[in-house]
């Protein structure tokens, strides 16, 4: 690995799986570095703030300067002052989990959430991850928007989720991730059920002006006992209505404009579009 922005990048973003810190060795040999070189670059970025080292065996960490900075690039853009009351009422009606994703180049970020269950198992992931593209209900949801061969390009690019790392009804393989796009794309919004988590589902629908490409997505989350098949059906009237008044009120924030990209294969229109 060469360049010393390169190298910067490649740190903080190895960091981030590692809230309570690891070793120089481990992070030099996972990102193939010099050691020499990745402790420089390690302690530049202690300089400049971005990550500190932890006072017992001395390993490394990142600060919460990054996350400071992506909270308040989120406040200044309006995305969630906009999203937050639709969230909130979906929850309500809903009584589940539910979160807005952005599309951010060829990423979905979670940028926003709400909590409506009132009892029992909560399903609550840490905001602010990339989603899994092939076995997430809001990638599937972007997914089927998308040309086929950009969405093969994208899940491609950051690779298929595994059954034992996520869910067992994980897609193993661009050919069934397509069949499930074109079953999503009829309906509207995608559903699953043990694909990113096992016992649990989520639906999700494209939050996009009929038209125009999708800028986000709306989720709904749940544990699979709760979040059924049959619930999942009366929710999506609801979803891909919550998703429509996203995308109309959307131009306020520049995260919700229309950015550049296709059409999924023969895909229907719906309310939801």
């Amino acid at each position: 690995m060469s360049g010393a922005l390169e190298k910067s990048l490649a740190i903080l973003e190895y960091l981030v799986a590692y809230p309570d810190g690891v070793a120089l060795v481990k992070i030099s040999t996972d990102l193939n570095m010099l050691r020499s070189g990745c402790h420089r670059t390690l302690h530049e970025l202690i300089g400049y703030g971005y990550v500190r080292q932890m006072p017992q065996k001395g390993d490394y960490a990142l600060t919460t300067k990054m996350a400071s900075m992506g909270l308040s690039f989120l406040s200044r853009s309006g995305v969630v002052d906009i999203a937050q009351p639709v969230i909130e009422r979906l929850a309500r009606a809903t009584e589940e989990l539910v979160r807005l994703a952005i599309v951010d180049g060829s990423r979905l970020t979670l940028v926003a959430k709400a909590q409506g269950a009132k009892s029992g198992l909560l399903y609550d992931p840490d905001m602010g991850i990339d989603l899994r593209l092939s076995c997430s209900a809001a990638g599937h949801a972007w997914l089927m928007t998308l040309q086929e061969d950009e969405a093969a390009e994208y899940v491609s690019k950051q690779g298929l989720g595994s059954p034992r790392q996520f869910g067992p009804n994980a897609p193993t393989s661009l050919k069934a991730l397509q069949a499930a796009l074109r079953l999503h794309a009829k309906r509207g919004y995608s559903i699953i059920q043990d694909a990113y988590a096992p016992g649990m589902s989520s639906m999700a629908a494209p939050v996009r002006r009929k038209g125009e490409p999708a800028t986000g997505v709306l989720v709904i989350a749940g544990p699979s006992a709760r979040l059924t098949a049959k619930n999942m059906a009366r929710f999506g009237p609801e979803l891909m209505s919550a998703a429509d008044e996203l995308a109309m009120s959307g131009s306020a924030s520049p995260l919700l404009k229309a950015a550049n990209v296709g059409t999924w294969g023969n895909r229907v229109d719906s309310g939801a579009d």
